[in-house]
């Protein structure tokens, strides 16, 4: 998988730099407080040809975070955009929900998400190459943003990741108990030790355990993305040379369900399938709070195309970020609802709906949907008053 890359195909798009720099000015005038993200699953097409990867399964690329150069090239773009744009950013991330691309990209073809193909073989490889990139990019970004651009911040660059941590819970047998040890080390422990204590299990069976000088130390904040959990039971046939891949999602819970069905403990589930779980939120963070002392919410929400429970569901996210630091997870710093705006969702399109305000597609308006009152008058109170506390959903019940 080593390839060299022509300079000439990596010419910087200096005109779309300029565009984001005007955003984020923009931005700043208006008083808000920017987070620059380097990588949201896509990649120049320089780098990754999903087309010839996947119709060649792995044999021809170029193949992305499976390429020997990917940690290089991706802290060469680190390095420069820190430069061009670290007078006016102080807050970076690398990444947003790195093991995303690893789980469906090469052991989930059933995603959409690209290559699309089944190669678990390959999952370790490209979860190394994900840390290297972030942990090469965070000392990129430490030199060239030399500029303090805020003056809350506590240094020029305060680089981060953003993770899709998802609390997993068993059938309360021991079987599914092991699936779930197994699910949290995999999804939610790999990508994380591997930027802080400097580790990654190459063989994904607990033993191959390598460590990188590269690795380690690479973390100054943790964004935690949370929409809801998994339940779990033990499944061991399919990776099988993978000891730890032992787990399966049990249909009826969490990201397993039907499109704005209900869930098996009778929880509504949105536009996506996924169950409104927010005390997943609580053990989330109770997770995150061991890898950072700074942690954001950076993504919480759900698809809801009429707005019937987005109210509750913010609700009650922000009921359980309250809880986390009544308990003493008070490193939380703030919550990012997803999304300010429908959006494009990758594989579905246009057709799921996480907007506080809807887009008309054809005439691009932009209209607030009633959720919009219920987050306002949160934020302005700093507090979820007493008229939204009945909005509250309980833990009645996990499986």
């Amino acid at each position: 998988m080593k390839r060299r890359f022509s300079s000439s195909t990596k010419s910087r798009n200096h005109d779309a730099v300029e565009h984001y720099r005007e955003i984020i000015v923009d931005l700043r005038v208006k008083g808000f407080k920017v987070i620059v993200n380097l990588m949201h699953f896509t990649l120049p097409f320089w780098l990754h040809n999903p087309l010839a990867a996947r119709r060649s399964n792995l044999a021809r690329g170029p193949l992305g975070i499976l390429e020997d150069d990917f940690p290089v090239e991706f802290a060469k773009f680190a390095a420069y955009i820190a430069w061009k744009l670290g007078d006016i950013v102080d807050k970076w991330s690398t990444m947003n929900e790195p093991m995303v691309p690893i789980e469906l990209g090469y052991m989930g073809p059933y995603s959409g998400f690209p290559p699309g193909v089944f190669r678990p073989d390959v999952a370790p490889k490209a979860l190394l190459n994900t840390a290297l990139a972030h942990c090469l990019a965070y000392r990129a970004i430490k030199r060239f943003d030399r500029w303090r651009a805020d003056v809350d911040s506590s240094s020029s660059a305060e680089v981060g990741i953003i993770h899709n941590i998802i609390p997993p819970y068993g059938l309360g047998d021991s079987e599914s108990a092991k699936a779930t040890d197994h699910y949290n080390y995999f999804h939610n422990m790999l990508i994380l030790e591997a930027v802080t204590s400097g580790w990654v299990d190459m063989g994904f069976n607990e033993k191959d355990i390598e460590r990188p000088a590269a690795l380690g130390g690479c973390l100054d904040w943790l964004g935690v993305n949370y929409y809801t959990r998994i339940v779990l039971r033990r499944e061991v046939e399919r990776f099988r040379n993978q000891p730890i891949l032992d787990f399966e999602a049990v249909p009826g819970y969490g990201y397993a369900c039907f499109s704005y069905g209900v869930s098996k403990i009778g929880r509504w589930c949105d536009g996506m399938g996924w169950e409104m779980f927010p005390e997943g939120l609580l053990d989330a963070l109770r997770f995150a709070a061991k890898y950072s002392k700074e942690i954001y919410i950076t993504e919480n929400g759900l698809s809801d195309a009429r707005d019937l429970h987005r109210a509750h569901y913010i609700v009650s996210h922000l009921y359980y970020v309250l809880r986390a630091i009544e308990e003493g997870v008070n490193s939380v710093r703030g919550y990012l609802y997803w999304a300010l705006t429908d959006n494009y969702e990758w594989a579905k399109g246009f057709r799921q709906r996480f907007g506080l305000y809807e887009v008309n597609l054809i005439t691009k308006e932009r209209v607030p949907r009633p959720s919009v009152k219920v987050i306002k008058d949160i934020i302005t109170a700093n507090a979820i008053t007493s008229n939204y506390k009945s909005l509250i959903i309980g833990a009645e019940g996990r499986v």
